[in-house]
Order: structure tokens, then sequence, then C-alpha cells
């Protein structure tokens, strides 16, 4: 069982929870995750691993509460548990030795860019952070951002940063010149919008997918992804990959595969599940 440490609201609908999970933090790296399931016979649902504690033996876990199972994680209290926590799984993040990085998130997206740029960092490469909300309370992990390098923040009303999309402060930024990668995590059409938008640059551009997963280990086929023409399997052959080679569109019709299944299960929480014969 993995004991939560600590639990912080981060805006109005992402929570973060510090949990025990001493193997995992002395081992991961930056872009893995793990699969999570709050108790037996839950779904089992994969978090990106935020941040770590080694030393403390603790692994940060930020949590969108947008269904039945995000909801009840984050309905748990301090000192409550989180029965298994498998990982680290997926490959790490194909981190550059030097040069100029440029780190966009959009939303919850935010806190799979943080270990990136913190990873960046630390290897002495100079880092541009442009995160995007809808507006000041949704915007997370900035502070943190901050220590890695520049911070640009931007949201759809204009009240925090600057007003518009974080295309439009990346795009500023790779006019500059200089850049010599792009990472980008967020919702798939910001993604999308990111790789062709970097395009014409010719900049290498690392996206994170979030396709549905079970097991993440390869085996359920539900993380299907096309890349370059080719199938790849999420959970074991990424969860990033070139941004220039994905099929946004595939991925995006995927993720709406169990969309009725998920209305039936808010329902059945909400006491209005109807059966179905």
């Amino acid at each position: 069982m993995h004991i939560i440490l600590s639990k912080q609201s981060l805006s109005p609908n992402v929570t973060r929870l510090d949990v025990r999970a001493p193997r995992i933090a002395e081992i991961k790296k930056p872009g893995q995750f793990v699969i999570v399931r709050s108790n037996k016979g839950h779904e089992r649902i994969p978090l990106t691993i935020a941040d770590a504690d080694p030393e403390n033996g603790t692994i940060a876990l930020v949590i969108q509460a947008v269904g039945k199972t995000t909801r009840e994680l984050v309905a748990l209290a301090v000192s409550d548990s989180i029965r298994d926590v498998s990982g680290p799984l997926g490959n790490p993040t194909e981190l550059i030795d030097s040069g100029r990085a440029l780190c966009v998130g959009g939303g919850v997206g935010t806190a799979v860019v943080h270990p990136i740029a913190k990873a960046l960092h630390e290897r002495g490469v100079e880092v541009t952070s442009v995160i995007g909300a809808r507006s000041k309370d949704w915007i997370i992990f900035k502070d943190e951002l901050m220590k890695c390098g520049e911070t640009i923040s931007c949201t759809d009303d204009g009240s925090a940063g600057r007003k518009g999309f974080v295309t439009d402060a990346a795009r500023q930024r790779l006019e500059s010149g200089g850049i010599d990668i792009v990472y980008a995590v967020g919702p798939v059409p910001m993604m999308r919008a990111v790789a062709e938008m970097t395009r014409p640059f010719g900049v290498r551009t690392i996206v994170s997918l979030n396709p549905v997963m079970v097991d993440g280990t390869g085996m359920c086929g539900g993380c299907r992804v096309d890349v370059g023409g080719e199938t790849k399997f999420a959970c074991v052959e990424g969860p990033e990959f070139d941004g220039h080679k994905v099929d946004f569109e595939m991925l995006a019709d995927r993720l709406k595969t169990y969309h009725e299944f998920e209305r039936h299960a808010d329902s059945c929480a909400d006491g209005k599940c109807l059966i179905r014969r």
C-alpha cells in the first residue's frame, strides 16, 4: 500500500498527491509514468511522475479530476493509501546535453513538462518554458519551472501573463533563433498545433501522448498510436514521440472510444445509473 503523505490543490480540478513509493522515487527518470489502482477491482490509470524525492521515498502524482476514477483518487486524504502504484513505466525522455530547449505545457501537461525542464536545467541546457491555461487560477507548476529558466505564462482570458495561446509565445521564441529542441505536453489539439508550428522551422519536437492504457506493458493494445505510418505502443515504445510524425487525428479519434462507457460510469456514480438490457 502506498500512503499519501501530502495533498495539494493546484487548480480548481487538479490535485497533487505526494505518495510513498521509495523504489520508484529512486530509479524514475523524466518522461516515465506509473499505473495506479486506488483499490482492489478499481480501474487502472496511467499518471506521469511529476516529481520525486528519493531521500524521502516519495513521488508526486498530478491528477485532473475528469471522470469517476480520477475523482475517487483526488477524494483520498492524507494518510489514506493507494493500493497499487506500478512503475516506473515507459521510455525516459530523450534529453539534449547542451544548447537551448523550449518546453511547452498546456493545462495539466505542465506537470509533465516539469521533470523534463528540471533534468535539462541540471545538465546545463538553457531552458525556456511556455505554459498555458484558461485563466490564472488554472496555472500550475509555474514556480517550479521558474527555477529551471525563463517561464512565460499564457492565459485564454489574459488574467495572468500573456493573453492568447502558447503557440503564439512559442513561435516568438523560435523566430528569435537558437532553439535546438522543443518538448510539448498538453491536450491533443495543443500538441498538434505546436508540432505544426515548429515544422517550418525544422526544429525537432517531442510530444508526450496520452492514449488509453490498461496494463502499461503493451499487452492490451489500447495505447496503439500511428507514428510515421507505423503502429507504436505508447506504454512501451513511448509515451514520447516525434511530434512531426504523429497521426494526431487518429489519436484524437481513439481517445473517444470509451466516452460512452465513461458517461455511464459517471451516471452510476451519481446514483442515476440505468440498467440496460
